[in-house]
């Protein structure tokens, strides 16, 4: 009887220790779907990004925000790859956004990508370029924006660290005039 007990037992452990381990794998097939189903979500994001982002020619820019983000015509917001402006109430902000007025509001240009489509606020990531010139190159050459990267779009990034580099030795534009 005893003997018995220790059996009944042994197979109570077992049945436990079975329950237990489908009970972990369902908990983890659950967690790896919900996974699939976000990558799937990210993946369709990518897609649409990739449909609204994708310029063929030049486009029409129909209004700049600021030294390093243009709207163009269709509305999409564009932001100028691998360099940063002054935002709406910081020092060279009036400066930089009317330099890029002059460079190319109302003007064709042609946007060219590199690896990122979006930014985590959803406007497109391009390099602009009005005839053969790189604008994005150009208003840190001007001193009115400052090199900044984010890997993995780096395509013209020896071109807009050099452009800093003489802007700051030069001490030209709003950035850089005032250096001691």
């Amino acid at each position: 009887m005893i003997s018995l007990f220790k059996q009944n037992k042994i197979f109570v452990i077992i049945i436990l220790f079975a329950t237990m381990v489908v009970g972990i794998v369902y908990l983890n097939i659950q967690d790896i779907s919900e996974s699939l189903n976000v990558s799937e979500d990210i993946l369709l994001k990518d897609k649409i990004d990739n449909k609204k982002c994708d310029f063929e020619g030049e486009v029409l820019v129909t209004k700049v925000i600021d030294g390093d983000t243009i709207i163009v015509e269709g509305g999409e917001y564009i932001r100028l790859i691998g360099i940063d402006s002054d935002e709406f109430g910081y020092p060279c902000y009036y400066s930089a956004k009317k330099e890029l007025e002059n460079l190319v509001l109302n003007k064709k240009v042609i946007l060219q990508k590199d690896i990122s489509v979006t930014d985590k606020y959803g406007r497109c990531l391009n390099y602009v370029f009005l005839k053969l010139q790189n604008i994005n190159v150009e208003m840190v050459k001007r001193g009115l924006a400052v090199a900044s990267f984010y890997e993995p779009d780096v395509k013209y990034k020896a071109e807009i660290k050099y452009a800093e580099s003489h802007a700051i030795k030069g001490r030209i534009g709003c950035k850089w005039s005032n250096l001691k």
